[in-house]
């Protein structure tokens, strides 16, 4: 039951040493102690997969207590009876995982990491409660420490373009000229001045919690100062800002126009330093403008307006409220854009799929009738037209288009009494109609009312024909015709196991993920996704063993991303979250311990804890 984004090469084990290396430490892959040599092979995987290896160990080890099972939530000193699903609801059940294997269809080798040491875990449980009792409690403190946390992994996303995809385009000549210009000429301005603000923050963090000169310490217990100086410095980035809609553009009109850039760009995504698709590192710094300006909200909801730091936090909300509101609606239809790209990615043969006035509503699962029952699509809604695909047999998984409906003319009807299927609707089109259910309420009433919204706004445009080209021919079949669909019975049975011949990071997607979680999402999930991330150390605890273990985890497009440290340029595992649940550990858990949370999907359980109450309630309220 893991979702399999990448695994270690057959035979050889993984040994990644979480030891505090110092400022400079990088990820250590030491040798095998059963192969005494090195690894060539990836290191990222799924945390379902570390999960597996500490389950494994529980069956093993005599000594090691069962963990009770969970109860109620009563009694919880933070949250009482708090239940809150990543999507608005709870979890969904009927999910289809991979096994683990790997990419070439052989069983992999099973994670050997001291990450899954309980003696390291314990060791890090204990130095961080002496942390924190020994550090600041006041808000504003975490605050900026949120500022200095995110800005981190932001110059690392920026990186991703200035340092690697840079040294990679001038070893190959598929770039323009005028291409590369355009790109490392708006990202290096940025990445220069993000530099020297992370400087700044760390500082002033430094000298709030009295590591150096600590005879300042009273003058240096704000954050709105700082912010003020460099947003204020910032303005003058956004004839940068300004060109990133162009480079988006430009970069997918090369990709377009000549194959050796597209395969370029799919090279450079298959490394393990680009853990999210290419171009929404091009759109970082406008998403970046928009923490900004959540943070100095939160911070100005939090001082009373005779602090001290109030009239610079204030000042600052303002200025960095401007940048956005000159730039907010580029970025819409930018993200609309990229979101446009990316789904054609997932698609066989819609090359056509980005057209102008084309907008994205929602992706996912649902169940369509057909003769032989209820069977697996894959749903893409927009403006204009209702796609509904299958999981293609290709080596990268892409769905393959079997209907496209119309929306001008659909109407939507209840169908459950007529069919005797739960949360099932008809949609009626002009020439053809489908039976479709979701896999709860919840789910559809999202579809239901979204594709209604789709229906009024293509009403309102008069536009009873939809320019929509592509190789697939539509699925014309009602519900009452038994499918010949070759493709239907070997989704089944290659539901376990088509995973592993995906190409690296494409099972991670978040159409992949929905699929295999039955969920969905719109886009306006993506745009306060985008808008809501968090980095920090979180500790972690495996539901089967004792101890804890710190890790950097970056929260961000639906997913967390796990790394030893905030150096690491790449990940070493993650954990999507499209259907999982959050809640909070009860007393039977015996977790006896504060700002913990649980993450959990069908047996996979997690446990995260907090170094302080705003972290806690930051990541319950984002996830």
């Amino acid at each position: 039951d893991s979702l399999v984004v990448q695994s270690c090469q057959q035979g050889k084990e993984l040994n990644i040493s979480v030891e505090d290396g110092g400022p400079h430490a990088t990820p250590s892959l030491k040798k095998s102690p059963k192969e005494g040599q090195g690894i060539d092979g990836t290191t990222m995987a799924t945390m379902e997969e570390e999960e597996e290896v500490v389950k494994d160990r529980s069956h093993l080890s005599r000594s090691q207590r069962q963990q009770p099972s969970t109860g109620s939530l009563a009694g919880s000193p933070h949250l009482s009876e708090l239940s809150i699903n990543s999507q608005g609801g709870p979890a969904i059940a009927n999910a289809t995982l991979s096994p683990n294997l790997s990419p070439d269809n052989r069983h992999a080798s099973p994670l050997i990491s001291p990450l899954l040491n309980d003696q390291t875990g314990v060791r890090a449980d204990d130095e961080e409660e002496v942390r924190r009792k020994r550090f600041p409690t006041d808000k504003a403190y975490f605050i900026a420490k949120e500022v200095a946390t995110t800005e981190r992994t932001y110059l690392k996303d920026l990186e991703v373009i200035t340092l690697w995809l840079q040294n990679t385009v001038s070893k190959d000549d598929c770039m323009p000229e005028a291409l590369k210009s355009l790109i490392f000429s708006n990202f290096q301005p940025l990445h220069k001045f993000h530099t020297n603000f992370l400087k700044e923050v760390e500082q002033r963090i430094a000298l709030w919690e009295g590591r150096s000169n600590a005879h300042l310490k009273g003058d240096f217990q704000k954050i709105g100062d700082v912010m003020l100086k460099n947003i204020q410095s910032m303005k003058q980035l956004t004839v940068h800002l300004r060109k990133h809609s162009e480079i988006l553009l430009e970069l997918e009109n090369g990709i377009k126009n000549s194959r050796r850039l597209e395969a370029f760009c799919r090279d450079f995504e298959m490394q393990k330093v680009c853990y999210l698709p290419l171009n929404i590192f091009l759109l970082r710094p406008l998403h970046r403008l928009m923490h900004y300006k959540q943070i100095m909200e939160r911070l100005c909801k939090h001082y009373p307006p005779n602090h001290g730091d109030f009239r610079d936090s204030r000042a600052a909300l303002a200025e960095i409220s401007e940048m956005v509101a000159q730039l907010h609606s580029s970025m819409l239809k930018m993200e609309n854009f990229q979101k446009l790209h990316e789904l054609k990615k997932d698609l066989i043969a819609m090359d056509n799929l980005v057209t102008p006035g084309r907008e994205f509503i929602r992706l996912g699962s649902l169940s369509k009738l057909s003769g032989k029952g209820l069977q697996q699509r894959m749903f893409f809604l927009f403006n204009d037209v209702l796609l509904y695909t299958s999981r293609g047999l290709t080596a990268s998984n892409q769905f393959k288009v079997h209907g496209r409906l119309p929306l001008y003319g659909m109407m939507i009807e209840d169908s459950e009494e007529e069919w005797g299927v739960p949360h099932c609707f008809t949609l009626r089109s002009q020439h053809q109609s489908i039976v479709v259910a979701a896999s709860n309420r919840i789910e559809m009433d999202k579809w239901t009312e979204d594709i209604q919204m789709a229906i009024d706004l293509a009403e309102n445009c008069n536009d009873p024909a939809s320019e929509f080209h592509g190789n697939s021919p539509p699925d014309t079949k009602s519900p009452e015709e038994p499918t010949v669909d070759q493709e239907s019975e070997d989704d089944l049975n290659a539901s376990r196991t088509s995973l592993e011949r995906q190409a690296p990071h494409r099972g991670n997607t978040t159409v992949h993920v929905c699929w295999h979680r039955n969920t969905s999402v719109s886009m306006v999930d993506f745009s306060i996704a985008v808008e809501n991330q968090l980095s920090g150390n979180l500790l972690r605890k495996f539901k089967n063993s004792n101890g804890w273990q710190k890790l950097w985890v970056v929260f961000t497009n639906f997913c967390m991303f796990f790394y030893k440290s905030h150096q690491d340029n790449h990940p070493l595992a993650s954990l999507p979250l499209l259907g999982y649940s959050l809640t909070i550990p009860s007393e039977s858990e015996n977790i006896n311990k504060d700002y913990v949370f649980k993450l959990h999907f069908k047996s996979h359980v997690y446990y995260f804890r907090a170094e302080s109450e705003y972290t806690f309630e930051r990541y319950v309220c984002l996830l």
